[in-house]
C-alpha cells in the first residue's frame, strides 16, 4: 500500500470516529452479528464529502447502504428481515440492506443486463458505480474501524467521480450523474466524462 493511501484510510478513518451519526450506524449494524459487511457507497461519500467542503451538518442521504456476504440465505426476505431489526435499534436512518451474494439474482431485471455471481464483500465493493463509491466501512467488536476500498481511495479524496466500468454502462453513470447532482451538491465536485 502506497504512502498516500495509507494517509487516505488514517483520514478515512478520522473521519467517521468524529461523526457521531456515521459511527451510530456502524455500531446499529454491528449488533446484527453478520459475518462480513460494511456500511458503504453514498453514505461514506457523503461523509468524505461533506468533511471536504466544511459543512457542518451531514448532507440529506437518500439511504444508508448496508452491504453483507451471506452465501448461506440469499433470500430477498432475510434482507427485509435485516432492515426491519436496523429500523426497530435505530430508525432514524433510511436502511437499505442487501446481500451481496444475491445481487446476481435481481440485477439484469433492475439495470438491463446479467452478471456473475459475486464471490466475496470485497469483490462486490468493487463493482459499485463510480471509483470514489466503491468504498465501505465496518467497525469491529473492539471499535475499530475496517476499511474496504478495492481501488483506493484517491477518487474519494480528491473528490473525483469517475465510472467503475466492471458493472456500470456509460448510459447509467450518464444517469446517475444527472440524478445525483454532485456540482450542486459538492462544488470542488471533477465528474470524468464518458
Amino acid at each position: 500500500m502506497s504512502t498516500s493511501e495509507i494517509r487516505y484510510q488514517q483520514s478515512l478513518v478520522e473521519i467517521a470516529r468524529k461523526s457521531p451519526w456515521f459511527i451510530d450506524a456502524l455500531v446499529a449494524v454491528r449488533q446484527l452479528e453478520l459475518p462480513e459487511w460494511c456500511i458503504g457507497a453514498g453514505a461514506v461519500r457523503n461523509l468524505v464529502w461533506d468533511s471536504l467542503h466544511g459543512k457542518s451538518s451531514p448532507s440529506q442521504l437518500a439511504d444508508v447502504d448496508v452491504a453483507y456476504f451471506d452465501a448461506t440465505d440469499i433470500s430477498p426476505q432475510r434482507d427485509q428481515e435485516l432492515q426491519g431489526k436496523l429500523q426497530a435499534l435505530n430508525p432514524r436512518f433510511p436502511w437499505e440492506v442487501t446481500n451481496q451474494a444475491g445481487v446476481h439474482l435481481w440485477f439484469e431485471a433492475h439495470f438491463g443486463h446479467a452478471v456473475e455471481p459475486l464471490c466475496s464483500l470485497e469483490e462486490a465493493v468493487a463493482s459499485w458505480p463510480e471509483f470514489a463509491t466503491a468504498v465501505g466501512l465496518s467497525i469491529n467488536q473492539d471499535n475499530s474501524l475496517k476499511v474496504i476500498a478495492p481501488h483506493g481511495l484517491e477518487d474519494l479524496f480528491t473528490i473525483v467521480v469517475r465510472r467503475n466500468p466492471t458493472r456500470v454502462s456509460v448510459e447509467t453513470y450518464r444517469q446517475r450523474i444527472a440524478q445525483k447532482r454532485y456540482l450542486e451538491r459538492w462544488p470542488r465536485v471533477k465528474v470524468v466524462s464518458c
